[in-house]
């Protein structure tokens, strides 16, 4: 029998269920992270305190939204100095988001070893976050002005958050 070279073959039921199984698996589409010079995305995300907090109500402030993990040596290598940083400016208008990666059944953890630490804390399941594209490494970190404008993105382990580049970054945008 001569097969048609413009007719494609029939997946077979195996291939055509692993096919939808991979595109399920991946979930919904993620946007693209925020480019510099865009608005923030949309955010929605509730503290380990109970406390609900949102782009808008970060308005005027000069915002970090900071994505990490106690799992993640460079997460845990940099929270003080944001700490630090967070006490020495907030009262300048510095926020910072720090939203944690961690399971939910880690949240024990979570809540142990940020307790020493004054900015809000938030566990991943309970934020929307999609606007900020796929957080595909930790540390990760997006700095916002007070118009709600994204000024760094991308700010990752390769570029540790410490006091240099927290001076460097933050304290202009503090001006008023």
């Amino acid at each position: 029998m001569k097969q048609n070279p413009n007719k494609r073959p029939a997946f077979g039921g195996a291939l055509a269920v692993a096919a939808m199984f991979c595109a399920l698996a991946a979930g919904p589409a993620v946007s693209a992270a925020p480019k510099v010079g865009q608005p923030v995305p949309e955010f929605r995300v509730t503290t380990l305190d109970g406390k609900p907090l949102d782009a808008d109500a970060l308005r005027g402030k000069v915002t970090l939204v900071h994505f990490w993990a106690t799992w993640c040596p460079p997460c845990v290598a940099e929270m003080p100095a944001l700490d630090k940083f967070y006490r020495e400016h907030r009262q300048e208008g510095f926020e910072v988001v720090a939203i944690s990666m961690d399971d939910d059944g880690d949240q024990a953890k979570v809540r142990e070893f940020t307790k020493r630490f004054a900015f809000p804390v938030a566990m991943k399941s309970a934020t929307k976050v999609d606007g900020f594209g796929r957080l595909w490494a930790l540390p990760l970190s997006f700095l916002i002005d007070r118009n709600a404008f994204v000024r760094k993105t991308e700010w990752t382990g390769a570029e540790a958050i410490d006091a240099a580049s927290l001076d460097r970054l933050v304290v202009p945008l503090l001006s008023p």
